[in-house]
Formats: C-alpha cells, sequence, structure tokens
C-alpha cells in the first residue's frame, strides 16, 4: 500500500511539474531546480549586446517572462526580454543597444592607465566596462515563498586596436568580430584615397605608383556608437605583410614626423585623416617594383577624453624587433592581413630601335638592288675588255696536203 501511495505522489509531482512547462521546450529531469549561473550567456556585440537567460528554471521558480526586467525597470517594457521557444531550452532574448544603454539603467565606466601600447611606447589606454544587471520584481507582502532572482552581467571592450591595411590594392581591410570577446575591431578600416577630398578610393595600376606621389589614408570607424572618436597612436611601413617586421619606417608617432607626412585629423571624430609621398624600401633595389605595407596602431575614446589621450611624446623613432614582438604578443591586438602598395623602381635600359614591315621591306629592295647594280658594273666592265683585245697573226709552215 505505501508503494502503491509513494508512485501516486511522484506522479502527480511529475505531472504538476510537467504541467508548468506545458508548451516551453524544457525537460523536468534537468529543469526542475532554482537558477544558476550558467543560465545566463552574454554577447558583447559592437552594436548591441545581446543576454540569453535560460527560461526553463525561471518557470520553476514560479515567474513568468514579463518578471524578468532590466536593472529593476519592470514598468518599462523596453527594459522586458522577449521569448524564443525556436531553441531548447526556451531563452528570454535581452538585446541592449550601446546607442542607448543608458536607458534602462545600465552603466558606462571608462577607465584610463598610463602603460605601454601595442609596441612598448608609452601611452595612456582606456577600456570600457559596460555592466547592468536582470532581475524579478519585490512582491508587495511582507515575506513570500518565491526565490528573489538575479542575473548580472558585463562587458569589457579594449579600446585599442592595431589595424593593418595589406591589401591596399583594394584599399580596404577589415575582419569580421568575435562576439564574445566584447571588440570593436570590426568597426575600424584603413581606406587609401586619391586626394584631400577623401570621395574616390586609391586605384593602384598594374605598373605600381610614381615614388613621391602623395596618398591620402583614413582610419575609419563604421556602424559604431557616436560617443566614441577614433584616434590613431602609430602608424608605420613594412615592406612586407607582418606588421613585426624586421625593417619598417614610421610616419608618425606621438611628436616624432616623418617630413613627408601631413596629419589632418586625429582624436575629433570617428575619422582619422593623413597622408604621406610613397618611397621604395632599398632592400628592393634589384627589383622593378617596391611594395609598401601600413599599419596603424589606433584607440578608441569618448570624445570628451580624447584630448587627454593624445600621445605623449617619445624619445625613440625606431624600436627593437624583439621588443615590439613582445609588446604586441602581451596586448593581444587583433590584426588584419591583405597585399601591398605597389611603387615603380627606376629602371632605365637603352631603347631599342623597332622597324615597322614597310621600312624593313624598302631597307631590303635598296640592298638587293644595289647588289645587283655591282653585278651589272663588272659584267660591263668585261664585256669591254673583250671588244678591245687585237686578233692573233697566224703564223707556221703551209700543209701541200690542203692544196
Amino acid at each position: 500500500m505505501e508503494h502503491i501511495f509513494f508512485i501516486l505522489l511522484m506522479s502527480s509531482k511529475a505531472l504538476s511539474v510537467g504541467a508548468q512547462f506545458n508548451g516551453f521546450n524544457c525537460d523536468a529531469n534537468f529543469h526542475s531546480r532554482f537558477p544558476a549561473e550558467r543560465d545566463i550567456s552574454v554577447y558583447c556585440g559592437v552594436q548591441t549586446i545581446t543576454l540569453k537567460v535560460n527560461f526553463c528554471p525561471v518557470l520553476f521558480s514560479g515567474y513568468t517572462d514579463t518578471d524578468l526586467a532590466l536593472n529593476g525597470r519592470h514598468g518599462d517594457a523596453h527594459c522586458r526580454g522577449f521569448i524564443n521557444n525556436n531553441t531548447f531550452p526556451t531563452v528570454v532574448i535581452f538585446s541592449i543597444s550601446l546607442a542607448t544603454l543608458e536607458s534602462c539603467g545600465n552603466s558606462l565606466v571608462v577607465s584610463t592607465a598610463q602603460g605601454p601600447n601595442a609596441y612598448g611606447n608609452l601611452s595612456l589606454v582606456q577600456i570600457g566596462n559596460i555592466s547592468g544587471y536582470i532581475d524579478t520584481p519585490d512582491p508587495p507582502t511582507i515575506i513570500s515563498y518565491l526565490p528573489g532572482l538575479l542575473y548580472k552581467f558585463s562587458c569589457s571592450y579594449p579600446l585599442e586596436y592595431l589595424v593593418n591595411n595589406t591589401q591596399l590594392a583594394s584599399s580596404a581591410a577589415a575582419i569580421s568580430v568575435k562576439e564574445s570577446n566584447g571588440t570593436f575591431i570590426s568597426t575600424l578600416n584603413l581606406l587609401l584615397y586619391n586626394d584631400s577630398s577623401y570621395i574616390q578610393q586609391l586605384s593602384i595600376p598594374m605598373a605600381g605608383l610614381t615614388l613621391k606621389t602623395r596618398v591620402f589614408a583614413a582610419v575609419k570607424a563604421s556602424n559604431l556608437d557616436r560617443r566614441w572618436n577614433v584616434l590613431m597612436d602609430y602608424c608605420y611601413t613594412t615592406p612586407s605583410g607582418n606588421p613585426n617586421d624586421d625593417l619598417r619606417y614610421d610616419l608618425f608617432f606621438s611628436c616624432e614626423k616623418d617630413p613627408q607626412t601631413t596629419v589632418f585629423e586625429n582624436g575629433k571624430s570617428q575619422m582619422g585623416r593623413f597622408a604621406f609621398e610613397v618611397f621604395r624600401f632599398v632592400k628592393h633595389k634589384n627589383q622593378k617594383m617596391s611594395t609598401v605595407f601600413l599599419h596603424c596602431v589606433t584607440k578608441l575614446c569618448r570624445a570628451d577624453d580624447c584630448p587627454m589621450l593624445m600621445p605623449i611624446c617619445g624619445s625613440r623613432k625606431r624600436r627593437d624587433v624583439s621588443e615590439g614582438k613582445e609588446s604586441n604578443a602581451a596586448s593581444g591586438n587583433a590584426i588584419l592581413t591583405a597585399g601591398p602598395i605597389i611603387t615603380r623602381s627606376a629602371h632605365l635600359k637603352a631603347p631599342v630601335f623597332q622597324m615597322n614591315t614597310v621600312t624593313s621591306a624598302l631597307i631590303s629592295g635598296m640592298i638587293i638592288l644595289g647588289f645587283m647594280c655591282v653585278c651589272f658594273f663588272i659584267l660591263s666592265l668585261t664585256l669591254l675588255k673583250g671588244k678591245s683585245s687585237p686578233v692573233s697573226t697566224l703564223s707556221g709552215v703551209r700543209n701541200p696536203a690542203f692544196n
């Protein structure tokens, strides 16, 4: 009798749990529990932060999807999530736009610290941290038998990146973002233009650019919240697509600048602009064309903070290669890679004279005619000499037989 009663009790409990999960993709064997830390997933994107909360433990705790809201804003429909029942388990999704993240009480804290940048140069570096929480409302009563649910989240965005444009023939480079990394690198492009209007992108001819051609470059942010500006910290060139190449030539860093380089705009908008004259690397002296690859260490900064983050004047123009490699590995900068600016080397050759078909035929005819004239002249001399020769007188004894 006791066994029958136990079986009925367990069956009724299973039915009640099954009814509680009815219509949602939940498994009573796994989700009949209170929420845990693993029940929230955070995706830190370029324009939005996406939060996914396992809905099954929320149901088991006695709440519905409308009870969950960002930062206690339960009265604001924009701060609630929506159910996605097309996955297992069912989840409640919250989407936070970085452009309006404060509207639902999320906080943005930008910390600034002085330290080495991607290549060991002293600079100010910023990190942006966005944080908040999802919770359930407090009951209007003095006590409650329901647990209060609280999910905390945060996203950190490093604001310094190594942007390489080695695909300069197509004038752009870019890579897709890893949402879990919390990085803005996918919004940055290094572009080349024909002139200071920055409208028409540079087209590199097959023979390469003439030396001292002025090239206009821009580090540009796209699809990025307007609160961030672009600050170019250090731009340099290498003869290969490797940003850690043994040989590099600095265009500008801190207060040091190549005489042929002009910086037009930096840290004032979502576009940094500069220009330089193309050159060749001496190591390419035996090649018809020289390749030049452009790299820029770039920061994102809040508009109010950018003046404070302008580069500190340094005393070195070139850095040791080993130092650059070590600091780059430590900084964890994302790298974009592709092919070169091509410059034309001044290889001089003696001009080659080429004749067309008509000229060649005329010269050949003149040679043949001259040869025939010489032969005719020799033949004429021979005939004239034959006519002027005297007839010889016969001499000897008469043969009597001929009488």
